[in-house]
């Protein structure tokens, strides 16, 4: 007969990643904190250390759940995309929409994070510890792995040191967009239309497609002695 605590467990566990997953993404891995998670999620320390041991394992626990729905999508979408192309290279603009528009589509299914993780992923990209670094490191090893010798294969003409700067420059690219349009609305004089200067996947996707795919284009960088 299955235990009625083992149901009620596993609904606090998903009740403090809910709230957590929401407060890291408000207030950054600093600025969130065990009282603030525990009372939104109505539940004491204890139950936290129980499911979590810590605040850096829950940040890792809120990450895993997602990134494990987003790096099988990943790889899917890229098995799909080689199987198709039956032993030719991909096109350039096919990797870039599998790795980043895949992530920024998948904001769409609230049963993967939704906007919230999306949000969350960016603001922890942008301002992260060490921890995190090397733990997002290590959870899209293989997926990295993967798409890194599709590039490779897709640009054989650009050397492979430069591929693996520009894709550093997409990633950054990427996680300041998803991170919110806060800095967006700073620069006011600027005079962007209402519409435009808010959230939105639809305006966004494209926009960012488009901007990573020039810059993976650019002409390559000349390097030469003396030269300013």
């Amino acid at each position: 007969m299955k235990n009625p605590r083992d149901g009620q467990s596993a609904d606090t566990r998903e009740r403090i990643l809910d709230v957590a997953e929401r407060l890291f993404m408000e207030h950054g891995y600093e600025g969130a904190s065990m009282r603030q998670i525990t009372g939104e999620a109505s539940v004491n320390l204890a139950a936290v250390n129980y499911h979590f041991g810590s605040k850096e394992a829950l940040l890792q626990a809120v990450f895993r759940r997602r990134l494990a729905c987003l790096n099988e999508e990943r790889l899917r979408v890229l098995d799909r995309l080689e199987a198709e192309a039956k032993g030719r290279p991909l096109k350039p603009s096919q990797i870039v929409d599998a790795f980043f528009g895949t992530m920024l589509r998948m904001a769409q299914d609230e049963d993967c994070g939704g906007q919230i993780f999306l949000r969350l992923l960016g603001r922890t990209m942008t301002e992260p510890a060490e921890f995190i670094r090397t733990f997002l490191a290590q959870e899209y090893r293989t997926v990295l792995e993967r798409y890194k010798a599709a590039l490779f294969k897709a640009l054989p003409d650009v050397p492979h040191a430069e591929i693996v700067w520009r894709f550093h420059f997409m990633l950054g690219a990427t996680s300041y967009a998803i991170a919110g349009t806060d800095a967006l609305r700073l620069v006011t004089d600027w005079e962007i239309e209402e519409e435009d200067a808010v959230d939105r996947l639809d305006r966004l996707l494209p926009r960012l497609m488009s901007f990573l795919l020039g810059g993976l284009r650019a002409p390559l960088p000349e390097f030469g002695v003396g030269k300013k």
